[in-house]
């Protein structure tokens, strides 16, 4: 055991490391998202209609801001945009918890939703910056165990906050989110890398009308709304189908809790075993046990049943979740790696805010289990997909938007506007992609070689 830890988490550069203190501080402060609604019907007495409107309106701030961020993280740079984004959510959820009326309890909202969520597509650039291909599975592997953990530890304390006071909360949230902007201005330094004048000639400019070309990786963007889609059935569709069969919130705490224990406990362990092992096939079969783990709750009658379904459903979410945001930053130029991972956020945040309908439909209209049945198909088109998409998948030696000697970059050879760089030009001006960073800072070059990546 001591071994398979110590194997898991060496190898990768000191910035990673906190960086993944960060996203770690800041989960564990997470208040706003998990207590919105019982804070508005239960401690200021508005309507269960009225606060479904005000977590929608959070759902929707991350869906406008997940592209916004993405170009910032392009133009302005990974660390100004961790700043501006964590600093803006630490202001406006302090401000939230002071709002009394209506209207600017929803607009403050809007803006939490949006500050909170503009955060991840400058953090998984960064990682894909400063992490050595051949880690990235592992380190995003890392990040995703860091985000569940401090989830569950943040929602166990933030029940005892909540019977002190929400304020407090909201309060707290806050402040460890500015510790977390006060980490990313102290202790890491911007990752970008730098184009030199040979790789801007040949290169096209990395818009998002680029991004919406780019059919693999749309493609791609689209798989991850449907897996999306079924996997955020586990805290929307989920509760109102046990509720429905006779079972107590409490029940469904129980129930779910497997979600973040399994989580916790098997992540490091199954990253292990899928670390070196074909990507595809990793989507493929995630997205089958995906589908059919919810699928099989129609067929839950107890307690015991449905906690076994939670465990099919998130060894799939282990498994696709690092693969899928490995997939991301392989299809993505290395220049347009924020944009590109905008619009991979953008994909979850719109399920989100479709989840909750598609389920409510479903199950008012025709009843749960044909929910269940529709997460089972979803999950097979997503698995076939996948297969589809990713079978003239290029190969691993080269990060796409890397000029290849007399070629194009790869991964952007068939965007409009892609120019022949030739070997004279390529030998006469030295390649500087990486950032001189500080000395306690280890990225590897940009331009170098990769090792063969899992």
């Amino acid at each position: 055991m001591r071994r398979a830890v110590t194997e898991s988490v060496s190898g990768l550069p000191r910035a990673f490391w906190w960086l993944w203190i960060s996203t770690l501080v800041n989960r564990l402060g997470a208040f706003v998202a998990t207590f919105m609604a019982l804070y508005l019907t239960l401690e200021r007495g508005y309507s269960a209609s009225y606060a479904g409107l005000v977590v929608a309106l959070h759902g929707l701030g991350g869906v406008v801001s997940s592209l916004g961020a993405g170009v910032m993280t392009d133009r302005l740079g990974r660390r100004p945009t961790l700043l501006i984004a964590q600093a803006s959510t630490a202001v406006s959820v302090a401000v939230l918890g002071f709002m009394e009326h209506p209207v600017a309890i929803a607009g403050v909202a809007l803006l939490v939703g949006m500050a909170s969520n503009a955060s991840r597509p400058a953090v998984q650039a960064m990682m894909a910056d400063i992490v050595r291909p051949e880690d990235r599975v592992r380190a995003f592997s890392l990040n995703y165990w860091a985000i569940n953990l401090g989830f569950a530890v943040s929602s166990a304390g933030a029940g005892f906050i909540a019977s002190y006071s929400y304020r407090a909360g909201f309060l707290i949230e806050a402040a460890m989110t500015m510790v977390c902007a006060i980490v990313v201005f102290t202790k890491l330094p911007e990752s970008r890398p730098v184009q030199t004048e040979v790789e801007k000639a040949a290169e096209p400019v990395v818009g998002l009308g680029t991004v919406l070309r780019d059919g693999r990786f749309m493609g791609v963007v689209g798989l991850s709304f449907v897996v999306a889609l079924i996997f955020q059935q586990g805290s929307v569709g989920l509760p109102v189908a046990m509720g429905e069969a006779g079972f107590t919130p409490a029940d469904y705490g129980l129930a779910i809790a497997v979600n973040g224990v399994l989580i916790v406990v098997m992540q490091i362990p199954v990253t292990r075993f899928i670390e070196h092992r074909d990507p595809r096939r990793l989507l493929v079969i995630s997205s089958v046990v995906a589908g059919y783990g919810f699928g099989l709750t129609a067929f839950a009658g107890s307690l015991g049943v449905f906690a076994l379904t939670v465990c099919v459903w998130t060894l799939a979410e282990i498994v696709n979740a690092p693969t899928q945001t490995g997939l991301v930053v392989r299809l993505s130029p290395v220049h347009g790696r924020g944009r590109y991972q905008g619009m991979y956020t953008m994909s979850w945040s719109v399920a989100a805010l479709v989840a909750p309908l598609m389920s409510g439909f479903m199950i008012d209209r025709f009843g749960a289990e044909w929910l269940w049945g529709t997460c089972a198909v979803l999950g097979t088109g997503a698995a076939l997909g996948y297969w589809g998409l990713m079978r003239k998948l290029p190969e691993e030696g080269a990060e796409p938007g890397e000029v290849a000697p007399g070629g194009v970059a790869p991964g952007v050879a068939d965007a409009p506007g892609a120019v022949e760089v030739t070997a004279a030009a390529e030998s006469a001006v030295p390649r500087t992609d990486s950032v001189a960073p500080p000395e306690d800072f280890v990225a590897p070059r940009t331009d170098s070689v990769a090792a063969p990546r899992p």
